[in-house]
């Protein structure tokens, strides 16, 4: 179980390479999923979104009745974050631990880069 979601099999964590308006609510999220990512936000893969500040996170996933929009903001430091650029890359369920407690997830090996949509 990943910060209370559910592991399943098949299960994406997929980080949006650029940072994104921290204004943005569930409902744009979902939307950039859909246009900047080519993917799918009600499928239940968990979705992690980043600050220009890089202190910050957003994690959106559909858990099955509706999407949830967990925030976080690291109180010192900041996140480690993959090089900016258009796509996304996913992480595992251990980076993803890693990444959330503001650790560096790269320490368990590189996430795979998704090629930009469009």
């Amino acid at each position: 179980m990943i910060l209370g979601i559910p592991s399943r099999p098949g299960l994406r964590i997929v980080v949006a390479s650029k940072p994104i308006d921290f204004r943005k609510g569930m409902d744009s999220l979902a939307a950039l999923v859909m246009q900047a990512l080519a993917a799918d936000p009600f499928t239940g893969d968990i979705f992690i979104f980043r600050s220009k500040r890089m202190d910050r996170l957003k994690l959106l996933v559909w858990d099955g009745s509706g999407l949830c929009l967990v925030t976080k903001r690291l109180q010192t430091g900041v996140f480690t974050w993959p090089p900016v650029r258009d796509g996304a890359v996913t992480l595992s369920a251990a980076q993803l631990r890693l990444l959330f407690t503001g650790m560096d997830w790269t320490q368990l090996g590189a996430g795979t880069m998704l090629a930009p949509a469009g």
